[in-house]
């Protein structure tokens, strides 16, 4: 099981991974040097958005799909995800 994940940073910008342990990885993202270079100088940061995918494969293609929308479609897909 796989989790694609936006956070929105504390810039308001937004940051799109995959992981197996989201729990973990916002950890990680908000307190460690594990973090993605992004969001390491716009802590803190929260998830807005996930989906659960069977594969990995699944779940890169998500990924992909997801960075290559724009910034008005991914907040359309969060406010659709927070209804």
């Amino acid at each position: 099981m796989y989790f694609v994940y936006i956070l929105k940073c504390k810039d308001n910008s937004l940051y799109t991974g995959i992981t197996k342990d989201i729990k973990k990885r916002l950890n990680e993202h908000n307190n460690t040097k594990k973090a993605a270079k992004y969001t390491k100088s716009r802590r803190p940061v929260s998830i807005a958005y996930f989906s659960i995918l069977r594969s990995k494969s699944e779940a890169l293609k998500e990924e992909i799909r997801i960075k290559r929308m724009s910034r008005g479609e991914k907040i359309k897909l969060i406010l659709d995800f927070n209804i």
